[in-house]
């Protein structure tokens, strides 16, 4: 009886959002950031949601900020999310083969075609920033087959509809649980993964400074990267001056494990650490371009445990105090 009272809900709640879509699909792009930006207003001020993870975070990040510019940066954060929720589903039915060169510019495409197309696997790597589920969906325009890593969703009708979504150009999706030998499969044959790279590891992760804070990752993404002779891409998508369907698809930097021609080895790709270390400078580069766009309500910066903070005191004097 359980179960089945579980499905009705999950069912409901699918239908709910199914709708919403629809609806969202029909609105035009102004429209639809107006009601973004009316939305905003109500989830950084009227109806807060998640606020004292959003204030927690930003008081650790940008302790010198006002609370005018901290309340700025949420309601531009709001605004950007938002949009994306509309953007992807408007993505459906505007954003095709045909006219992705006017909603998209790239940068470094050169590069980042030739690490998809090559014979050498390869890693791409990006965050909570700008706007992924795009990026993702236009790469698979493009031909580029990657593979994603993501947590299946309570709601199995809500995860096969986002799961369609995701796979509709070419991409495949991998629950995070169980995915070790299906991504070394792929990885061998010459494939491409494409990973958030800010999701928090737990105690057992790596830790590292990321925007002067301590911060867990994940090592497995170091080693797909150093035990297949991948290089690891630092991508991104944003949003270009807030607009709505306007985005800039970016390769900020490679780090490639291969020796030179000389035999150098890129001082980056040395250790699992060093190669963590770099992915997460490159995604504060990511973020110092448009603060706004990344997810502050994200819990990617947490408490560790006082085992943790004494190896991180010894690590980082001038962390002592944050962890």
């Amino acid at each position: 009886m359980k179960a089945w009272l579980q499905t009705l809900v999950d069912f409901t709640a699918y239908c709910l959002v199914r709708g919403l879509v629809a609806m969202i699909q029909i609105l035009p792009l102004d429209m639809g950031d107006h009601l973004c930006r009316g939305l905003a207003w109500m989830l950084s001020g009227p109806l807060p949601v998640r606020k004292k993870v959003i204030e927690n975070t930003l008081n650790q990040i940008f302790p010198g900020l006002d609370d005018d510019r901290k309340h700025q940066l949420t309601l531009s954060m709001w605004h950007h999310l938002m949009l994306m929720v509309c953007e992807v589903a408007w993505a459906q039915r505007r954003l095709h083969r045909a006219n992705w060169q006017d909603h998209v510019s790239f940068r470094g495409n050169r590069g980042m075609l030739q690490a998809s197309f090559s014979e050498r696997p390869a890693v791409m790597v990006s965050g909570h920033f700008g706007h992924f589920e795009i990026g993702s969906y236009t790469m698979g325009l493009m031909g580029l087959r990657t593979l994603a890593i993501a947590r299946t969703l309570d709601n199995r009708f809500l995860h096969r509809w986002v799961e369609r979504f995701r796979g509709a150009k070419g991409q495949e999706i991998v629950d995070k649980n169980g995915c070790a030998p299906i991504v070394d499969s792929h990885l061998r044959h010459g494939g491409t993964l494409s990973l958030l790279a800010d999701q928090h590891a737990g105690e057992k992760g790596l830790w590292v400074n990321f925007c002067g804070v301590p911060a867990s990752c994940h090592k497995a993404l170091a080693l797909f990267s150093l035990a297949n002779d991948a290089p690891m891409l630092a991508v991104f998508t944003r949003r270009i001056n807030g607009r709505p369907m306007q985005f800039e698809s970016t390769l900020l930097a490679t780090a490639d494990p291969r020796p030179d021609a000389n035999g150098n080895v890129d001082p980056n790709c040395e250790s699992v650490e060093t190669l963590t270390n770099w992915y997460c400078r490159q995604l504060e580069i990511m973020i110092d371009l448009a603060p706004e766009q990344y997810w502050w309500l994200h819990r990617r910066w947490r408490t560790p445990s006082a085992r943790a903070a004494k190896r991180i005191a010894k690590k980082w004097p001038q962390l002592a105090r944050a962890a």
